[in-house]
């Protein structure tokens, strides 16, 4: 039959080049127990540098390894301990066991074999959930000392530690790690951790091997996103130069660079008149990200968001189903980690408070809104510092003011995400303490939501004010909004307010990407070769141990001392890894799909620059996994979990935003319009000029210093041209009549059009991801085949069995 065919759609991403052809063969797993490996490594300071508690507390927890038939490697190097942990083989049996008579992971564990991987994810479980008795009687003293609360109220309020994490927050020991495995990670930096294997394919099932699923999954969806990114990317090439083949030839641009008209001032006091045509380089660069083409690439992402998502499933599911993970349960492997760790243990029961629930939302809310007041701050800094470059001496500042404090408030917007990316993590870790959540899987899925959530507001916040607000809410001469009464509110240029939103994304995006995977390779680099030059350099190894390393068949074999400290130490000097080091990644790429997708009408080359981004960033993340951090530990899952969720709403959001951006934002709308309606081809005569000119002109209304309120505005120092010339009047973005200043009927003709056109594009746009997301189903019909003839053989194997139990017990009484 077919069922043990590869599935096609991992033979297309070989073909594509995703992957590698050879990283998806079934590594050689190791031996059910190998003697020679470790499956953990504790580190401590040595006792001349710890107190009399802490060294009971460490007795006492490795004493606690001892009785759980643990066996611990004691040895010293200078001023510090490390203590080789190794499981007893009845551990792992049980662990077996267990997966097979469970409900949903018996059919998602292979039987036969238990490498490496698993051995250490088992340990660090045991290690983690191994409680010592003095912990509860330490802390508490230390309470009564620091707190000076009563006896009994303590211990009320008392928590037993729960072993490794407390020992490790109190310095009883200074580091904890699983060792690399030396010659897979040879193998995994030849064919994948290395600069030069930036386009080739990924070997996944290599990586899954030694990293676990988890890890696995990250690299096949990166390397796929990086793959449909390269579609996008092209269109955006082409739509951004589309726009440079009209930088001549437009009359748009012609008119701002060729019309003499007079503009009112931008700010008070010192601030003059200008000309229009002063600013013809920047409405050169608005065409650029403001043209008829930006309307179908804000179409297509839309959908290529939703076939990237629809394809991404199916892919997904070829390979766990070729790792046979299909049915996996994290929840359930730790209930079963926790009969393996103790028999007599209780499970955590699920529980739900509306209180906490409460509180928590309450939470959420307020830390959104502080995250929303720091763009207010923002808008402030830019209003402030265009007043002050607008009233400087440097007539290159005073004539771009505007441009260059939108370019500071993107950089001081930086500045805050950077602050705000280590207040949001821990605020986020506080109100997952507050749920007080079940089990570490639950835990991980309420601190992303939480933590992208809090990410998004401090990225988009004040992208949101550019885009929708800026220039629309800052009055008219003789009514103009001010901040605190003195401070009016920033303006668009007359050829619109797309160049800003621009500027802010492609300032934020680029010092995002290329300052995080500065900082991000060279921190780890920089803390390896600090710990290097801290800790004594050992003798190479023996050559009897060399052979015994690279065998690892001798039953029994043990490497010398010196040997397994030269390996401990080696690992020791590694950057740490901790539970979400892998979540750091995600994060990182899930704000970067949201720049992508959500405001890409307004920066058609955020697709080019993410993928130029993604092609370093996997094999930046690959180098300092493999060479320059500790090995994580393996987990086993299934998907992405809760960011696949994620994904599925920043789809829906940029369909929305970027109607939003076009029919709000862009002048689309208005330039169309002034095409049909009052342009010159308006009555179908004119044949011998273009449809659009005289549209900047139309954009304008004029107001009089003859008007007491203007002359209240404006000072007669301020109505002075640049040559010198008085003026009497001036122009400002905006359809009201020059008389009464109140709106006119082609404002409100344009702002039902740009409603009528969001409604449209957003119904148009959410029927072809509809129609797209039924046209690709999310599993291919070979992997549900598969999973359908497997599980049938499952059952006739298990009737077998069953048949078989039968005869033998009828054979025996029939005897009898």
């Amino acid at each position: 039959m077919s069922r043990h065919k590869r599935q096609s759609s991992i033979e297309l991403l070989e073909l594509m080049g995703i992957v590698q052809e050879n990283g998806n063969e079934q590594m050689s797993r190791p031996h059910l127990y190998n003697p020679l490996a470790y499956d953990y490594v504790l580190v401590a300071k040595s006792r001349e540098h710890l107190d009399r508690e802490s060294i009971k507390k460490q007795n006492e927890f490795i004493e606690q390894l001892k009785r759980k038939k643990f066996k611990v490697t004691k040895i010293l190097n200078d001023d510090l301990v490390f203590f080789g942990v190794k499981a007893p083989l009845e551990i792992f049996e049980k662990y077996r066991y267990l997966l097979k008579v469970s409900d949903t992971c018996n059919w998602s564990s292979d039987q036969n074999n238990l490498p490496l991987s698993t051995r250490i994810r088992v340990v660090h479980f045991i290690l983690n959930h191994t409680p010592i008795s003095s912990g509860g009687k330490m802390l508490l003293t230390y309470c009564q000392s620091s707190l000076k609360m009563e006896k009994a109220h303590l211990t009320a309020l008392l928590i037993l530690p729960e072993g490794l994490r407390v020992l490790m927050k109190t310095k009883v020991f200074e580091a904890k790690f699983c060792l690399h495995e030396k010659k897979k990670q040879r193998e995994l930096t030849e064919s994948w951790a290395r600069w030069t294997a930036c386009f080739q394919g990924q070997p996944i099932t290599a990586v899954r091997n030694y990293f676990g699923e988890k890890v696995a999954l990250y690299y096949l969806w990166l390397g796929w996103y990086t793959y449909m990114l390269v579609v996008p990317a092209l269109i955006g090439v082409v739509v951004f130069l589309y726009g440079v083949a009209f930088f001549n030839t437009s009359p748009l641009i012609k008119e701002v660079c060729d019309i003499d008209v007079v503009m009112c001032p931008l700010c008070d006091k010192r601030c003059k008149v200008w000309l229009l045509s002063d600013t013809c380089t920047y409405a050169k660069v608005s065409l650029l990200f403001d043209n008829e083409g930006t309307v179908l690439f804000a179409m297509v992402m839309a959908v290529w968001a939703t076939l990237f998502l629809e394809f991404w499933k199916r892919h997904r599911t070829s390979f766990v189903c070729e790792w046979k993970v299909s049915d996996w349960c994290e929840e359930e492997e730790e209930l079963i980690l926790h009969v393996v760790n103790n028999a007599n243990t209780a499970p955590k029961k699920f529980k739900h408070s509306y209180l906490r629930s409460t509180l928590v939302l309450i939470c959420v809310i307020i830390m959104i809104l502080v995250i929303i007041g720091l763009t207010h701050v923002l808008v402030v800094f830019r209003v402030i510092a265009a007043v002050q470059l607008a009233e400087g001496s440097w007539e290159f500042m005073t004539t771009h003011s505007n441009s260059i404090a939108m370019m500071l408030g993107a950089v001081l917007h930086y500045l805050i995400i950077t602050v705000m990316t280590r207040v949001n993590r821990s605020v986020a870790m506080k109100l997952c303490e507050l749920e007080k959540t079940r089990s570490f899987a639950t835990t991980e899925r309420s601190f992303t939501v939480k933590m992208f959530t809090f990410q998004f507001f401090t990225y988009f916040s004040s992208l949101f004010y550019v885009a929708f607000f800026l220039g629309r809410i800052n009055g008219h001469p003789g009514h103009y909004v001010r901040i605190a009464s003195k401070w009016r509110l920033e303006e668009c240029h007359p050829s619109g307010c797309l160049t800003d939103l621009f500027i802010q994304m492609a300032i934020i995006m680029v010092l995002k990407q290329t300052l995080s995977n500065v900082f991000e390779f060279t921190g780890p680099w920089f803390g390896k070769w600090l710990k290097r030059r801290r800790t004594h350099k050992l003798q190479r190894k023996c050559a009897n141990c060399y052979l015994k390393d690279e065998a690892q068949v001798k039953l029994g074999a043990e490497l010398c001392d010196n040997c397994k400290m030269r390996d401990w130490l080696n690992n020791y000097r590694l950057n740490d890894v901790d539970s979400f080091s892998l979540f750091k990644e995600f994060l990182e790429m899930m704000i970067q799909f949201s720049f992508t997708t959500i405001f890409v009408a307004a920066f058609p080359l955020a697709p080019l620059l993410a993928l130029i981004n993604n092609v370093i960033e996997i094999r930046l993340d690959a180098i300092k996994m493999v060479t320059l951090e500790r090995r994580l530990i393996p987990k086993k899952t299934n998907d992405i979990g809760v960011w696949i969720d994620l994904l599925e709403a920043i789809g829906v959001l940029a369909v929305i935003a970027n109607g939003l951006v076009i029919g709000v934002s862009s002048d689309f709308i208005p330039r169309l319009v002034y095409r049909f309606i009052y342009g010159p081809c308006a009555n179908g005569t004119a044949t011998d000029i273009d449809c659009m000119v005289g549209y900047i002109n139309n954009t304008l209304s004029t107001v009089s210093t003859y008007n007491p309120e203007i002359r209240k505005e404006f000072s007669p120092l301020q109505m002075v041209t640049p040559n010198g010339a008085n003026v009497t009047s001036c122009s400002y973005k905006d359809y009201r009549n020059n008389e009464d200043y109140n709106l006119t009927p082609q404002f409100w003709l344009i702002l039902a059009v740009r409603f009528a056109f969001v409604i449209l594009f957003e119904h148009i746009v959410v029927i072809c991801k509809f129609i797209a997301a039924w046209f690709v189903p999310e599993a291919p019909m070979q992997v549900k085949n598969d999973s359908l003839y497997d599980k049938f053989e499952r059952l006739k194997e298990e009737l077998r069995s069953f048949e078989e139990s039968q005869r033998r017990h009828f054979a025996g009484a029939n005897g009898m």
